[in-house]
């Protein structure tokens, strides 16, 4: 949780315009066992280490809109995707986390390509 808040912070520090639109992101899911690491991982896998793309989808859906280093569309290649989709959702916590599931939805929605790998 600290992680994600201080690549948060790092948000309002970026000055290079976005990434051009149709590019490919790697996401390293071998971490991705709750929310708060979902969203560490693609923060790093869309802008590199200690960046942001969003804590919560309200939030990365006003990413994907541009000025936090990529627009969309893009394709998002999602390596060991298993292991969200094992741990995602079915923890314990004080609210119910999103499920692997809802996340593949949502990027659907917003047309991003998913490659799970």
């Amino acid at each position: 949780m600290a992680w994600r808040e201080a690549a948060r912070g790092n948000r309002d520090n970026r000055r290079t315009p976005d990434a051009p639109p149709g590019g490919t992101y790697h996401l390293d899911g071998r971490y991705v066992t709750d929310e708060p690491g979902f969203y560490c991982a693609l923060g790093e896998a869309m802008n590199g280490p200690g960046t942001y793309f969003g804590w919560g989808l309200d939030a990365l859906a006003d990413c994907l809109c541009g000025n936090f280093g990529v627009r969309w569309p893009f394709t998002l290649v999602w390596h060991d995707s298993e292991v969200a989709r094992r741990c995602l959702g079915v923890a314990p916590s004080t609210r119910r986390s999103m499920t692997f599931e809802e996340i593949l939805a949502f990027f659907t929605e917003e047309k991003i390509k998913i490659v799970l790998a």
